[in-house]
Formats: C-alpha cells, sequence, structure tokens
C-alpha cells in the first residue's frame, strides 16, 4: 500500500508532520480530516525514489490524455477537502510524463505566489486550451470549482473518444491501401518479369495490356529513383499547398462533399463545436468570448468563418441564429433550436441537447462507413490484382492458339 507524507495543524494548532498509507491520495486525506486535522500538504512518498529508478526513457509533450486524468483527479480531491496547492503537488508527484510534471511543479509555484488557477493555466496555452482556461475562470468567479472540473474532465474525455473514433476509422482502410499498393508492386517488380521470360522475344505477340504492364514494370525496376522522388515531392508539395489559404480551403470543401466521408465530417464538426458552445454556456462565459473560443476550436476554415459572422453580429447586438440562417453547414432544424433556446433563455441546454444529437450520429456514421469501406476496397484491391493476373495470363492464352494454328 503507498504512503503519503502529510503536515497537518490540530485542532490545538500545533503542526506536525508524518506518514500515513492509504490506498489512495483520497483516501489518505479523508482519514486524516476524520482525525479534525486540517491538512496543509500531503504528497505521495514513495513517488520521487520511485522515479529515480536507471533506464533509458523518452518523453513527449503532455497529451490530451494527460490534461483528461489530471482534471479528473483535481476534481476528486478539491471535493475531499484538500487545497489545490497540495493537491497539485500530489497529482505532480504521480504524473509519468516529465513535461507534464515541469509543468505542474511551475502551476503549483504560481499558486502559492498567490496567483489564480486561472492565471497558473494560462501561462501554458500548448497544454490547456481557451475553453479550460475560461470555464476555470468562470467558476472561480460564481463557485463549484469541483464540478466545473469534473464538467471540463467529460467534455476532454469526450473528446478525445470522438477523434479515437474518427482515427480508427480511416485505420481500416489505410492498412487496406498499403497492402494493395504493396501487392501491386511485388507482382510488377518481382513475379511478372521472371514470368515475362517464357514469351522471351515473342514481344509482339503479347496483348496490349500485357505490353502495358512490362513497360511499367520495366521502369518501376531501372528508374526506381525517380518514383520514389516524384512520391516524397507529391506529398511534400501537398503539405505545402495545405499550408496555404487556397489550399487549406479547397480541402477542407472536399471533405465536406466526399460522398463517403461527407456526413462524418458534418457530424463531427457539429458536434464539436455546439458541445464546445454549451459548455461554455453552462459554465457563465461571456457569449462574445464562447463564440471566440468556438471559432478556435473548429479545426474547418468554413465552419470558422461561420463563427466569425456569428461572432461579428453579435457584438452588433443581433441574436446567434440571425447569421446561421443564413449558412448552408448548420441544417435548418438546428438553426431553429439554437433560436428557440435563445427566446426561452435555455440556449446551453439546447446546445447540450444538440451536439448529444450529433454525438450519437457521429457513432453511426462512422460505423456504416467503416461498413462500407471494407467492400469497397477488397473490390478494388481484387480488381487491380485480377488485372495483372489477367495480363499474366493471357500471353499463354494468345501464343497456345497461335501454335494451334
Amino acid at each position: 500500500m503507498p504512503s503519503y507524507r502529510y503536515e497537518i495543524r490540530a485542532a490545538g494548532g500545533q503542526v506536525t508532520s508524518g506518514v500515513v498509507q492509504a490506498a489512495t491520495l483520497a483516501v489518505a486525506s479523508q482519514q486524516l480530516r476524520a482525525r479534525g486535522d486540517v491538512i496543509l500538504s500531503l504528497t505521495r512518498g514513495d513517488a520521487p525514489g520511485a522515479r529515480r529508478k536507471g533506464g533509458l526513457s523518452f518523453s513527449f509533450g503532455p497529451s490530451g490524455k494527460d490534461v483528461a486524468n489530471f482534471t479528473s483527479q483535481l476534481a476528486v480531491m478539491i471535493r475531499a477537502g484538500i487545497s489545490i496547492r497540495a493537491a497539485i503537488e500530489g497529482i505532480s508527484e504521480q504524473a509519468e510524463n516529465p513535461k507534464f510534471r515541469a509543468i505542474l511543479v511551475q502551476m503549483k509555484k504560481d499558486v502559492e505566489s498567490g496567483k489564480q488557477f486561472s492565471d497558473a493555466l494560462a501561462r501554458h496555452p500548448k497544454c490547456f486550451s481557451p475553453l479550460y482556461i475560461n470555464m476555470v475562470k468562470a467558476s472561480e468567479l460564481s463557485g463549484g470549482f469541483s464540478k466545473m472540473l469534473d464538467r471540463i474532465a467529460g467534455y476532454l474525455i469526450q473528446q478525445l473518444e470522438t477523434r479515437s473514433m474518427v482515427i480508427g476509422a480511416m485505420i481500416y482502410p489505410g492498412i487496406i491501401g498499403t497492402l494493395a499498393v504493396s501487392t501491386t508492386i511485388f507482382l510488377l517488380t518481382f513475379v511478372l518479369p521472371r514470368f515475362m521470360q517464357l514469351f522471351k522475344g515473342k514481344e509482339a505477340a503479347l496483348p496490349l495490356p500485357t505490353k502495358m504492364l512490362l513497360a511499367l514494370s520495366s521502369f518501376m525496376i531501372n528508374y526506381w529513383y525517380i518514383l520514389i522522388f516524384g512520391v516524397v515531392a507529391g506529398v511534400w508539395g501537398i503539405v505545402l499547398l495545405l499550408k496555404t489559404d487556397w489550399g487549406r480551403t479547397s480541402w477542407d470543401k472536399i471533405k465536406l462533399t466526399i460522398p463517403l466521408f461527407k456526413k462524418m465530417f458534418r457530424a463531427l464538426y457539429i458536434s464539436r463545436s455546439l458541445h464546445t458552445m454549451g459548455q461554455l454556456v453552462n459554465a457563465g462565459v461571456p457569449i462574445l468570448d464562447t463564440i471566440s473560443i468556438t471559432d478556435e476550436i473548429s479545426v474547418n476554415v468554413l465552419y470558422r468563418r461561420m463563427w466569425r459572422a456569428v461572432y461579428s453580429a453579435v457584438k452588433q447586438g443581433k441574436r446567434i441564429s440571425a447569421p446561421l440562417q443564413k449558412s448552408p453547414l448548420l441544417p435548418r432544424a438546428v438553426v431553429q433550436m439554437i433560436n428557440a433556446g435563445e427566446e426561452s433563455g435555455k440556449l446551453g441546454e439546447v446546445l447540450d441537447e444538440v451536439s448529444e444529437f450529433y454525438g450519437k450520429e457521429l457513432k453511426s456514421v462512422i460505423k456504416s462507413c467503416t461498413a462500407m469501406i471494407e467492400p469497397l476496397m477488397i473490390v478494388v484491391m481484387g480488381s487491380v490484382v485480377g488485372f495483372i493476373a489477367t495480363s499474366i495470363i493471357l500471353p499463354i492464352f494468345k501464343l497456345s492458339q497461335i501454335m494451334a494454328k
């Protein structure tokens, strides 16, 4: 059972320190508070020593999972009555990522120096998003800090799950595509040249598909470096193109027009935007800040333009639903629900319900896309391999017919 070092102030006012054994930090806190003591500091006692063990290690920047776990743990510890400084210190002692641990240590120092927790978060914008910082700032003004942390943790976990689902939907086509390309290269550069030795000197009698494959095979074997250079140059060119405004806009338009994927991307953008806005509205964040943050988290240029138009309209005193009625990016029913939410004063609840609906639709669309991609990729791969096999077999039939005559 892990041990925890504590520093407490007893009912008589004397400050003492020691070690207590408990299953978790929260349990240790409950044991100390049950005695009527005020916890000044509570950290895991064996964590530093455990990190001094030798071994080669590699560290990357804090991940979304690191931030979500930190938020969940912090909410539990705040509810247990642990001070925010002691809570951050305890979590930092157990953090596995060295870079994230360093961030937490710096945050603890900032809180100790008298800064607000939201200000300490704002010093690390690459780790904590504007949504995270603004929701914490709103809870500092209105109260309910631990409940707000639970809400943030739930939001972060849902975003991680959504991202995982989308990436998972892309993995299978990527694997099948890689296998198709690898099989084609193997057949053209290894199998076809050896098989065609049987028809050496009879090239004029070969059918057109076989001649085309032989020419392609010869080019791949003799000028493979040109192909590699062309692929690298093509990928690099696409990357550079996507960094331009025109390229990024074109790609974002394509994602919303591809027959198989447009429903998935549309549901993803709507669910993420409205869920973010709903969380911020319910947290009491000012509406202009809410729209600005929603704009920042939108990864699609077209949706970002839509939210910027909403920001300008609201700044002029108009409703959120006014500019949305002119946009084709949101369904008419969604705009009507947002309008109803504004009129009834329940915008946050409406946004949560709509985002939840599109979150469920996203899961359904991902499943259907995956189910459709599987047979489609098999057909494409089978067609390529079948064409190559047919081109190899055709000369045998043609030459056998010539010899029969």
